[in-house]
């Protein structure tokens, strides 16, 4: 099917702007109008995305379904996918039907938060598609606008504070993007991302207002490329803005910035930064490697002292990206494998978890780990569901979770013995900080009389956590169902990365011999 990226791309957009003209008035039978034609429509962009997946072939690592077509002034509408980009479209267009099912109770402008989220789908779509500098920093940034309205107008008591936080924090990092992002089409003269990875930066080293910058331009450019995509994951020390963000958010906006936004980070640092810059990553990995390891550690330590259950859970998230980090940088087949599981499966387990949270909020309105206890007397389904999903955060073996870290962990020992020394320690704090929190919400007596009326999940609670459940747990058993899709293209891009750094250190040693 010609144009199906573009389709998929799309559907969320032209649902919003049907939703925009003809959707009137705030009744009852317009709010649930607004709800089932997000459903419908996130539902229907799910089904055509799996003729994706079935007409992908992993054995292919260059990008697959390319469309390209002249656009304004000269630039290029180019789209495509390859084994790294695949799962991650699947990823976005699987989570987004069961996050507006999870919306069911919102009752405040209904329309317009429909709207967003439908916008917000088909922006996080293109990121991930996106074949030229230019369409990607489009997609890229004006995903921010929705996620800024969702958090700001549908958030909690503190929205407008974190809402522009989060602009702000993920705007700046951009910035200096954009500005990389010139200097590359001046260096090129190109803004087609798949020629832009075979052509070569200059990595001579020279020396500004007295720095020596080791690796030359492509250490700049991977720096500035590093400002954005390390606030987006977040990395520490940047990653402040994720909590309030989370807190703030409503419970749909806190699944779609865990198990889809903090994914583009990632996304970026291997569609962008080892493949253009490798000798600039190269430089730079020992400091991202103990970046990612002080990143573990430190939220671990900082979610075991929480009292609000969403800011605990968005500290887990920012050690989990640590890992992610820290597989990427290792370079290897194992670490990026690793790195790329650990981002799907952390879709499904922190959305999952951020779902349980808004289940008992939507019933007593207060996210304070002290406001619960003894849950399981009255909640038995609800506790065996947030058991299930706090295990595979800790990464129990049968999960997706111990897959991932332990892809990770393993290249990473390969690459650096002590930065996989102390990023294992993360297994065990994550253990205590979500052991900690399910037992103090789930188990105990019931004593609070405010607990003592609140129902079980409802039907439909229960199945929008189904299709979570099976892929945490078929993934946790069956793993090859992600790796055979990346494994060729991740090999590729580790086979480029060593051949570039490999005749990167030949020069240098050529030039310093003259």
């Amino acid at each position: 099917m010609d144009n199906l990226l573009s389709i998929v791309t799309f559907i969320p957009a032209l649902a919003a702007a049907i939703l925009a003209i003809f959707l009137r008035g705030e009744d009852a039978a317009a709010q649930r109008n607004a709800k089932y034609s997000a459903l419908l429509a996130t539902g229907i962009t799910f089904l055509v995305s799996l003729f994706i997946l079935a007409q992908f072939n992993p054995a292919d690592t260059g990008f697959q379904f390319v469309e390209e077509r002249e656009w304004l002034l000269g630039l290029k509408y180019k789209m495509g996918v390859d084994g790294i980009s695949v799962l991650f479209v699947m990823l976005t267009t699987f989570m987004m039907p069961l996050v507006i099912w999870a919306s069911w109770g919102v009752e405040k402008r209904v329309k317009e938060y429909m709207i967003a989220f439908l916008l917000l789908e088909t922006l996080m779509l293109g990121v991930f598609m996106a074949l030229d500098l230019v369409l990607f920093y489009l997609f890229f940034e004006a995903g921010l606008i929705p996620m800024f309205l969702i958090i700001g107008i549908w958030g909690g008591a503190n929205r407008i504070y974190a809402s522009f936080k989060f602009f702000l924090y993920t705007f700046l990092g951009s910035v200096l993007m954009l500005v990389a992002m010139v200097a590359m089409y001046a260096d090129a003269g190109t803004t087609d991302i798949p020629t832009l990875m075979h052509h070569t930066f200059a990595s001579e080293s020279f020396s500004v207002l007295g720095i020596h910058v080791v690796g030359g331009l492509q250490t700049l450019l991977f720096l500035a490329f590093f400002a954005s995509f390390a606030v987006k994951m977040p990395m520490w020390p940047v990653h402040t803005w994720l909590p309030d963000a989370h807190v703030q958010a409503p419970t749909a906006g806190s699944v779609v910035l865990a198990a889809i936004l903090l994914k583009m980070g990632g996304y970026g640092f291997l569609r962008f930064s080892l493949p253009m810059f490798p000798i600039g990553a190269d430089v730079l990995t020992p400091l991202v490697f103990w970046m990612s390891a002080i990143a573990i550690v430190y939220t671990s330590l900082v979610a075991l002292v929480q009292e609000d259950m969403k800011k605990l859970i968005a500290y887990s998230s920012v050690a989990h990206m640590g890992y992610v980090t820290m597989g990427i940088f290792a370079a290897n087949q194992q670490g990026i494998d690793g790195a790329i599981f650990q981002m799907i499966s952390h879709g499904f387990i922190s959305g999952a978890l951020f779902l349980c949270v808004g289940v008992i909020y939507d019933r007593m309105h207060t996210r304070e780990i002290d406001a619960y206890g003894g849950l399981v007397n009255r909640m038995p389904a609800y506790a065996l569901i947030f058991m299930f999903f706090t295990m595979a955060n800790v990464g129990l073996p049968g999960t997706s979770g111990f897959i991932g870290e332990f892809l990770t962990l393993m290249g990473a020992f390969k690459a650096n013995t002590w930065v996989a020394a102390v990023a294992t320690s993360g297994v065990i704090f994550s253990a205590g900080y979500a052991l900690w929190l399910y037992r103090r919400v789930v188990f105990g007596d019931l004593i609070k009389e405010s607990l003592k009326t609140i129902t079980d999940m409802t039907a439909r609670e229960k199945a929008i956590f189904a299709p979570l459940v099976v892929m945490t747990l078929l993934l946790g058993v069956y793993p090859a169902l992600v790796t055979d899709i990346i494994g060729p293209s991740v090999e590729a891009l580790v086979h480029n990365y060593d051949m570039a750094l490999a005749e990167g250190h030949t020069a240098t040693q050529v030039a310093a011999s003259h």
